[in-house]
């Protein structure tokens, strides 16, 4: 008798620990899911108080009308913040009951991370106490930008110099230069289209989009950026070029790549397939902006540049299609491209000049004036770099620091573009942060 018992009290037990697994899971599956549901009515009422911070949502629209009624005080929304952070598994807890654990575990580090940035951001809205350049990106971003000495740059404006002889100031020179590269207004929107159109059949040659995807096209004024990318969900966006300044020609790929395909619109409408649509995932459905994704959102963005346009396929396909659309001259397109390779080597100093004038170690003239010569460039253009830092502090990390990051991280044990191309899109439809790229 004791022999017939024993198999199946073996079976009883078993069935018992199965289920009490699945009823721990599911507990842990719940918790995460209410902490993500509270998130987002945080971020959305984050977004009363400043109105650039909520960069984009599609949930549910009366979470929205119900943070506009009655906001919680920043204050409160970082003291609750902290509180969620507090509340989620811990990692071990977690390992222990989910069956997607890798999945799973990027979800709740991703909540963690975006509920601190979240908390930090809130925590410091409407303070007049001094900024801190490195702690903002720390706090903000989830990473720690390296430091240059402006004076390691000189090197590059040497050979600018060199390139472009002349007696005037050299960020005068360079911008005497590149006006000859200015796209006219009325030809604006024949040359995006090409290359947006470029850009994106391209990037459908390896990356599925969800069926119906799409785009509207506006140009704009009075704006810190020089384009933008809104994402409307539903696989929809809105991309506006600002036109405060003449548009250059090198700048069609560039937007069309890192506003579109396979940048921000791209990266926006996989997100929202792959977890709010497919997994239920309401954190994101809410994309703010001083947040971590940001940086994996513009590095991803500057990078897919490159990776839709590897080597001088960029500077063939701008010689042999968008020039004759803008009327310019095809043939001085490779002195050109040489130009803006060398200013793009300059663009670390953006960060320095950041650090120096958040910090308070220079003033906003300072700051203008040391833009035009480490762009090199006109004043006005310095002028509106360094409105996109007083609007947007650290942010600038985000795109050649984050494109660093995830260049390295794409190219990490990958051999050809196909490859190249799978990782980009793997990363694109995860919930990665800065701290996973290292």
């Amino acid at each position: 008798m004791l022999r017939t018992l024993l198999p199946a009290l073996a079976v009883s037990l078993a069935a018992s620990a199965a289920c009490q697994a699945s009823t721990e899971n599911n507990a842990v599956k719940n918790s995460v899911n209410e902490t993500a549901q509270q998130y987002v009515r945080l971020v959305l009422a984050m977004g009363e108080h400043d109105e650039g911070y909520v960069d984009a949502y599609y949930g549910p629209p009366q979470w929205r009308q119900q943070a506009a009624e009655a906001p919680p005080a920043p204050a409160a929304i970082a003291a609750t913040a902290r509180q969620l952070q507090a509340q989620l598994p811990a990692a071990d807890e977690q390992a222990a009951t989910a069956p997607d654990t890798a999945l799973e575990a990027l979800r709740v580090n991703y909540l963690r991370t975006q509920l601190g940035a979240l908390a930090a951001y809130a925590g410091r809205f409407g303070s007049k106490a001094p900024r801190d350049f490195d702690a903002e990106a720390r706090a903000l971003y989830d990473t720690a930008p390296p430091r240059r000495e402006l004076s390691s740059f000189d090197s590059t404006l040497a050979q600018l110099a060199a390139l472009l002889p002349g007696d005037g100031p050299l960020h005068e020179r360079v911008d005497a230069f590149q006006r000859q590269f200015d796209i006219p207004r009325a030809k604006l929107p024949a040359v995006f289209e090409a290359a947006i159109d470029a850009c994106r059949e391209r990037t459908l040659a390896h990356i599925a989009l969800p069926e119906g995807e799409s785009f509207r096209l506006e140009y704009v004024t009075d704006q810190p950026w020089s384009g933008y990318n809104w994402y409307e969900g539903k696989a929809h966006s809105l991309i506006q070029v600002n036109t405060d300044l003449p548009v250059r020609i090198d700048r069609a790929i560039d937007l069309g790549c890192h506003e579109g395909y396979p940048g921000h619109h791209t990266y926006n409408a996989l997100l929202e397939s792959t977890f709010v649509q497919q997994r239920g995932w309401v954190e994101f459905s809410v994309y703010p902006l001083f947040s971590p994704q940001s940086l994996i959102a513009e590095g991803s963005a500057n990078y897919g540049i490159e990776l839709a346009f590897p080597g001088k396929e960029k500077l063939r396909f701008e010689q042999e299609v968008l020039y004759p659309l803008a009327g310019l001259d095809p043939t001085t397109a490779k002195r050109y491209d040489e130009v803006q390779a060398l200013t793009a080597e300059l663009s670390y100093a953006r960060n320095e000049i950041a650090r120096q004038y958040l910090n308070g170690e220079i003033d906003r003239e300072q700051a203008i004036a040391l833009s035009q010569t480490y762009g090199p460039t006109s004043h006005s253009r310095a002028e509106q770099s360094v409105r996109f830092i007083d609007t947007y502090g650290a942010y600038v990390i985000n795109y050649n620091w984050g494109k660093a990051l995830v260049k390295a991280y794409i190219e990490r044990d990958t051999h050809s573009s196909e490859q190249r191309w799978q990782k980009f899109s793997a990363l694109l439809a995860s919930p990665r942060l800065p701290s996973d790229l290292e």
